[in-house]
């Protein structure tokens, strides 16, 4: 059975996507915690790319150097064909099992 991508990773990956071309590093951290509330550590980010990339969901290429980054580039990350497909079948997995159950539809408690 082939990996599926878990919650952080999901969210990593579909930070990337939203960045577009200006995914890296930390406005990733950045997106995620504004858009989900929760405090990122930038390791962990850069783990969970790591991770994502040796499955080929993932690519990066290096930027050029910058100044203000004392002469280091930075490193993009694109989502690949391979992790939007793994990106829409968790969704579709998701949504399915989160289908009729009474305790988390609006309303109920």
């Amino acid at each position: 059975m082939a990996d599926r991508p878990g919650h952080f990773d999901l969210m990593i990956l579909l930070a990337v996507l939203r960045l577009d071309d200006n995914a890296y590093g930390v406005p990733i951290s950045t997106e995620i915690e504004n858009t989900t509330g929760r405090s990122i550590a930038l390791a962990t980010v850069y783990a969970a790319l790591e991770r994502l990339e040796s499955r080929g969901w993932v690519s990066s290429r290096v930027g050029e150097s910058t100044a203000e980054r004392g002469g280091r580039a930075k490193r993009y990350f694109r989502v690949t064909a391979k992790g939007v497909r793994e990106a829409r079948d968790a969704k579709r997995a998701l949504v399915k099992m989160w289908g009729g159950i009474r305790q988390l539809q609006e309303g109920t408690t």
